[in-house]
């Protein structure tokens, strides 16, 4: 493996680790506008709103990895 190849993991290994951080700081911030820690238009709409983030973070959590990994994934040699 050259350096440029070893950055190059690097960079992809920072990016895959900062969508999941990502991924669960938006679970965290829908469950506590959900729970009514803050308000931003009032609570019928903040529950949806918070209902609308945990989905994104979810799936910024547990699925834009293993996407993102895939389309970097290494051809495999014969």
């Amino acid at each position: 493996m050259t350096q440029a190849d070893d950055a190059l993991a690097r960079k992809r290994f920072l990016a895959l680790s900062i969508m999941r951080l990502m991924g669960a700081a938006f679970v965290a911030i829908g469950f506590i506008l959900i729970g009514g820690g803050f308000a931003l238009a009032g609570q019928p709409t903040d529950r949806w709103v918070g209902a609308a983030i945990v989905l994104v973070g979810a799936f910024d959590f547990a699925v834009m990895p293993l996407l993102l990994a895939r389309r970097w994934r290494s051809p495999k040699e014969l």
